[in-house]
């Protein structure tokens, strides 16, 4: 078996510094010819933290609450011949957002049936306004051990702005959330 890491991005893991009125948007897709009633054991790859990635805690954190999701939802944990590798990835994108507002004041002119009448006086003005923000993703990869087929995704986006009050309970949360579709058909 190919030794296999987390791919982090250059900063700390972008779900978790979002605040804690975000919501995490959350979509799943899974191979509809897998059949999970087979999978009993899992194994999570090894996270490695380099400068500029996500920090040793909040890599902790991930693994911890998807130890903790899987557990409950009656896998077992194994150190070798697990059925199922679990790769969390996060991504984080700058992004921009632009709006416009156009407003016009004054009095414009009306058209009646013998013609137009009245000359458009005033003015209108444009307002541009930007935001800018972090776009962030954690995405859980579930693997098939035997085939090393993809057999299940989970991706959880948010906006970001600032870190939440308690990073412990917003990254439970977050990973209970992305895994409330796994097993498929399940619910647990």
């Amino acid at each position: 078996m190919k030794s296999q890491k987390f791919s982090w991005p250059w900063f700390a893991l972008a779900l978790i510094i979002v605040s804690c009125g975000t919501t995490v948007k959350v979509t799943s897709d899974y191979d509809h010819a897998a059949s999970f009633t087979g999978y009993k054991t899992f194994s999570i790859y090894d996270v490695k933290s380099h400068e500029g990635q996500v920090s040793p805690i909040n890599a902790d954190r991930i693994t911890n609450s998807i130890r903790s999701e899987l557990t409950k939802k009656g896998f077992t944990e194994a150190a070798s011949g697990a059925d199922l590798l679990i790769n969390p990835v996060t991504i984080m994108k700058d992004k921009t957002t632009v709006t416009a507002n156009s407003n016009y004041y004054g009095y414009g002119g009306m058209y009646r049936p013998y013609g137009y009448w009245g000359g458009g006086m005033g003015s209108g003005t444009t307002t541009y306004n930007t935001y800018d923000y972090k776009d962030g993703s954690l995405v859980i990869d579930i693997v098939d051990s035997k085939t090393q087929k993809l057999v299940w995704q989970g991706t959880g986006n948010a906006e970001i702005d600032k870190q939440p009050k308690n990073p412990d309970e917003f990254i439970a949360n977050a990973v209970k959330k992305i895994l409330s579709g796994f097993p498929p058909g399940s619910k647990k």
